[in-house]
């Protein structure tokens, strides 16, 4: 019988720092640099991304205008929740019965695309390179 994963601690944490965070951004880029802020400090991706060198980094300010950035807003949805169905959907699909960070980050992944991928690459890392190393963490946690 399938029962739905529940959240992790991290994960649940995450996701509430998210919600806060994000509520005060106007376009993709900045919610991209809020999910990346909150991710770096809680679970697995959080220890892969320290790992990493993806440290604290002051917030990055458009040089658009407000009115331009308002309206590259998506459309209307709760970005934390469209991230939280991804990785509930993740989980899931792999079969756990816990939603962690690592299915956070897909969701982040999935919804946010290459807008997520610039804010690594200003960080110094890339998506593959946090993909294999979060993977190379896993392999070693489980083989304990």
């Amino acid at each position: 019988m399938s029962t739905t994963p529940r959240l992790s601690c991290e994960a649940e944490i995450v996701l509430a720092l998210a919600a806060t965070s994000i509520s005060f951004t106007s376009c993709l880029e900045e919610e991209s640099e809020r999910w990346l802020r909150v991710m770096r400090l809680h679970g697995q991706v959080g220890n892969t991304l320290q790992a990493l060198g993806v440290g604290e980094a002051p917030l990055e300010a458009t040089a658009q205008p407000r009115t331009l950035r308002l309206r590259s807003r998506r459309d209307g949805n709760d970005p934390v929740q469209v991230v939280c169905h991804e990785a509930y959907k993740f989980a899931a699909g792999r079969g756990s019965e816990v939603v962690g960070t690592a299915d956070v980050l897909f969701g982040v992944l999935k919804v946010y695309g290459r807008h997520f991928d610039r804010v690594l690459y200003c960080r110094g890392t890339t998506r593959d390179e946090l993909l294999e190393r979060l993977a190379e963490r896993v392999e070693a946690e489980t083989a304990s």
